[in-house]
């Protein structure tokens, strides 16, 4: 099955304190029967959703029948970020919600799946904070944690980036369009945007062929997103901290029950891959096991939508 379906929960309460009553969790079932076949959650990005293979699957290059994440062998599942905009569902209060809570109720939904145990949870960017936040969460939940593009806890610059996208989200005329456009500049890296324009002109347009792309992008957004979704998933990304609680990356870590897999980007320039090794230097110094993968691509942080045949190559030991 591939079709939106949605599980009700009665109640949530955010770690903030804001009660929702009731709360729906949308999401998309694919491949095997959940209680026939190992589990894998994939978790999608910013802009993305529940709807990772098929015909208009973000991610069908590597999640289908005979790919790397075969669903002939794997159960997969997806929710909806709630307040992504899905079946219309957006927020006021973006700010009650940070990734953590996207986390909890991921599991509630887990559990009223039927769900006990997964094989692996998999995502990018603001979906690879999230499974941070769920392995830091429920240690014993996941058998492969793997991370891609991201961070356990949203760096400076990240914060940085989310703030000037949410000011301008909230000041622009064209808050869509404009939002975009400065997104796709810490997506991609100078190199490929060189590679692919360099200073090509566009006659017809009368502009530069990368403003042509830009614009693109921002119109390509401004007509299927909803501006609340936005903001809320850009609120998100800049809320990435499995340490929260007052603990430290080595109490929280060493509690993971799981094997751990970080993917990095070697020049992705919003979750860096020096802050990667950093991060695994930390995790192997207090006698934690982790594993690490460097995709290598002059594109940048959306490397992980784009270098299908490398990362099918490094999941395949997983998978």
């Amino acid at each position: 099955m591939s079709n939106i379906q949605t599980i009700r929960l009665p109640s949530f309460v955010t770690d903030s304190g804001a009660t929702y009553e009731p709360l729906d969790l949308h999401y998309q079932h694919f491949g095997r029967e959940f209680q026939e076949a190992p589990v894998v959650l994939v978790n999608h990005s910013l802009t993305g959703d529940a709807s990772v293979t098929g015909k208009n699957g973000w991610w069908k290059e590597i999640v289908g029948d005979g790919k790397v994440i075969d669903t002939t062998k794997y159960a997969v599942v997806a929710f909806n970020v709630p307040g992504n905009g899905a079946l219309g569902q957006v927020f006021d209060s973006y700010k009650d919600f940070h990734a953590g809570d996207v986390a909890k109720i991921f599991y509630l939904g887990l559990e009223n799946l039927g769900i006990q145990k997964l094989y692996a949870n998999i995502g990018g960017s603001v979906g690879g904070g999230i499974v941070w936040e769920l392995a830091a969460l429920y240690p014993n939940l996941v058998e492969h944690v793997i991370p891609v593009a991201t961070s356990w806890q949203s760096s400076g610059w990240v914060i940085a980036n989310t703030y000037l996208q949410s000011r301008i989200l909230q000041n622009s005329s064209q808050p869509l369009r404009d939002a975009r456009i400065h997104a796709m500049m810490t997506y991609r890296n100078p190199l490929s945007i060189k590679q692919r324009f360099n200073r090509e002109f566009n006659f017809d347009k009368n502009i530069f062929q990368v403003e042509s792309w830009l614009l693109g992008h921002g119109d390509k957004i401004a007509s299927r997103y909803k501006l609340k979704a936005y903001i809320l998933m850009n609120h998100l990304l800049g809320s990435i901290d499995i340490s929260r609680n007052k603990k430290n990356l080595k109490e929280v870590v060493r509690a993971i029950n799981s094997n751990i897999h970080i993917f990095s980007i070697d020049t992705d320039q919003l979750f860096t891959l020096w802050e990667d090794e950093d991060t695994i230097n930390e995790i192997k110094g207090f006698g934690k096991q982790v594993n690490h993968y460097v995709i290598k691509s002059i594109h940048g942080h959306d490397a992980f939508l784009i270098e299908y045949p490398q990362i099918e190559k490094l999941l395949k030991p997983i998978f």
